[in-house]
C-alpha cells in the first residue's frame, strides 16, 4: 500500500520557482516508484513563503495522509497547520534550501536542508532532526562535446560564463575581465528582442542608484564590451554553458547578513549553480563559499579563490586549453553521481522511510 504524502508549496507547480521543481517536483517520480504517493494539498497562485494554510488541515485529514511536506513555506499559519497535524499523529517534514528556521523545526518532525554547512547552523538540540538533501543536477546528459584550443587574446578571448537568478549590475569581485577573456551574465534579463524593457530596466536601475559613483560604475559596466548580459531560459541556458570555455561564480562576500542568523548570505548558498557547471564538463572558479569546499580540489576538478589574487592565478592556469579539458573532465565525472536526482531522492526516502518507522527503498526504473 502507498504512503500518501502531501506538499505543501512554495510556489505554483505551473510556474514553479527553481527550490520547488528541484526540491519537490522532480522527486515525484522517484517517490511514485518507492512506494509513496505524492499529491500537492497546497499551491499559491503566486510565490510566497507565509501563506494562509488555514483550511489545509480538513483536507489533509479527510483524505488519509500520512505525511505532509511544508516546502519552504513559514509563518504563523503554518507553524499552527504542522502544530495541528502533530497532534492527529501525521508526521510533518520541513523542507527548505536556504534558510535557518528554527521555529519550523521544532514544529515539525524533520527538516531537510541542502548542505552540511546549513546544517550546522541549527542549535545541537535540533540537529538529530535535521537532514541533508542536496540540489539534484537536473540534465546530466547534456556536457561540452567540444572545447577551443587556444589560450585567449584581446582579438580571440576566450569565453566565460555567469548563471544567476537575479539580474546583475556590475561583475561582482572581478568588476571588469582580462583583456582575454569575455564574460557572459546569464540571469533575469529581459530578452534580446525586446528593447523597450531593457531600456525601461536600465533606466530603473540607474534611476536606484545612490550618488554620482554608483550611477558611474553602473554604465561602466553596461559599456564594457567584454560583459554581455542575456536573458535566462531553461534549455538556452544549457547551450550557453555549453558553448563556454570557462564557468565563474564570483560571490560579493560582503553583502548582508541573513534574517535572524549572525551569517552573511552568501555563506549559505547550496552548490546548485556549482554543480550544475561541473556536470556540464566546464572548469569553473568560483569564490569560496562553504558549500562548494566538500565539491572541489583544488586544480583537480576546479579553483575556489579567496582573494582578487587567486582570481587572477586561477583564470590564467585556465587559459591552457589541456587544462581546460582535463580539469572540466574530472569535474563532470566528480558530481554526476554524488549529486545526481537519484541520490537525492534516495536521500529523501530515506528521511520519509524514517517518520514512517520504515527502512525499504526502491530504485525508480531507468
Amino acid at each position: 500500500m502507498a504512503i500518501k504524502v502531501g506538499f505543501l508549496l512554495v510556489s505554483n507547480s505551473l510556474r514553479p520557482i527553481p527550490s520547488t521543481r528541484i526540491a519537490a517536483l522532480n522527486m515525484f517520480p522517484f517517490l511514485r516508484a518507492a512506494m509513496f504517493e505524492p499529491h500537492i494539498v497546497f499551491e499559491p497562485e503566486r510565490d510566497t513563503e507565509n501563506p494562509d494554510v488555514s483550511g489545509v488541515v480538513q483536507r489533509v485529514l479527510g483524505e488519509g495522509f500520512h505525511i505532509v511536506v511544508f516546502q519552504k513555506v513559514r509563518g504563523p499559519s503554518v507553524v499552527e497547520l504542522a502544530r495541528q497535524l502533530s497532534a492527529a499523529g501525521i508526521k510533518t517534514l520541513y523542507l527548505v534550501c536556504d534558510r535557518v528556521d528554527t521555529g519550523m523545526a521544532d514544529a515539525t518532525d524533520a527538516t531537510v536542508v541542502v548542505t552540511e554547512y546549513l546544517r550546522s547552523l541549527y542549535p545541537l538540540a535540533l540537529q538529530s532532526k535535521v537532514h541533508v538533501v542536496h540540489d539534484g543536477i537536473e540534465h546530466p546528459e547534456l556536457h561540452k562535446t567540444e572545447w577551443s584550443n587556444h589560450a585567449g587574446s584581446r582579438g580571440r578571448p576566450l569565453h566565460a560564463v555567469l548563471v544567476t537568478s537575479i539580474e546583475l549590475d556590475c561583475l561582482p569581485v572581478l568588476n571588469s575581465p582580462p583583456e582575454w577573456l569575455e564574460v557572459n551574465i546569464v540571469g533575469a534579463y529581459a530578452p534580446a528582442g525586446q528593447t523597450w524593457q531593457r531600456l525601461r530596466e536600465l533606466r530603473w536601475r540607474l534611476a536606484a542608484k545612490r550618488g554620482k559613483q554608483e550611477r558611474l560604475a553602473y554604465l561602466r559596466f553596461l559599456a564594457n564590451r567584454r560583459i554581455r548580459c542575456t536573458a535566462w531560459s531553461p534549455l538556452g541556458v544549457y547551450d550557453l554553458m555549453r558553448q563556454a570555455d570557462i564557468g565563474i561564480i564570483p560571490i560579493d562576500d560582503t553583502s548582508r547578513q541573513s534574517p535572524g542568523i549572525d551569517i552573511p548570505a552568501w555563506k549559505i548558498k547550496s552548490e546548485n549553480r556549482l554543480t550544475m557547471k561541473m556536470s556540464m564538463g566546464l572548469p569553473v572558479v568560483a569564490t569560496a563559499v562553504p558549500s562548494y569546499e566538500p565539491v572541489v580540489e583544488r586544480g583537480r576538478n576546479g579553483f575556489l579563490a579567496r582573494s582578487q589574487r587567486e582570481w587572477q592565478e586561477f583564470l590564467d592556469a585556465l587559459r591552457d586549453p589541456v587544462a581546460r579539458q582535463v580539469i572540466g573532465a574530472r569535474a563532470r565525472e566528480s558530481v554526476l553521481e554524488r549529486y545526481s536526482m537519484r541520490e537525492q531522492a534516495r536521500r529523501l526516502i530515506d528521511v520519509l522511510h524514517a517518520l514512517t518507522r520504515e527502512s525499504r527503498f526502491l530504485s525508480p526504473t531507468p
